[in-house]
């Protein structure tokens, strides 16, 4: 694998630093979070300590944390440009 490209450890540690950063921001301890959520107390700690949670779980904290938008953008085809004129039409 390339050394310039993101591993999927790197991709996991970056989620988990953004979704604390953004529960902080909001003013929002982690008990907080917890019950707004309806996600337990123990798999919150457990994803900001070591980035693991279910994707279900991971989408509901989006939601509580303003950010569920974001994940609408995961996988969009992007338009592929064969010439400079391809890009200017």
């Amino acid at each position: 694998m390339l050394s310039f490209l993101k591993t999927p450890n790197d991709i996991e540690n970056e989620i988990k630093t953004k979704f604390k950063q953004k529960r902080k921001y909001l003013k929002l301890s982690q008990k907080e979070l917890s019950i707004k959520s309806g996600i337990s107390l123990g798999s919150i700690k457990r994803f900001e300590q070591t980035g693991k949670i279910s994707f279900s779980s991971l989408l509901q904290l989006a939601v509580v944390l303003e950010c569920l938008d974001d994940f609408s953008n995961i996988c969009n085809q992007k338009e592929k440009f064969k010439s400079i004129e391809d890009i200017l039409k």
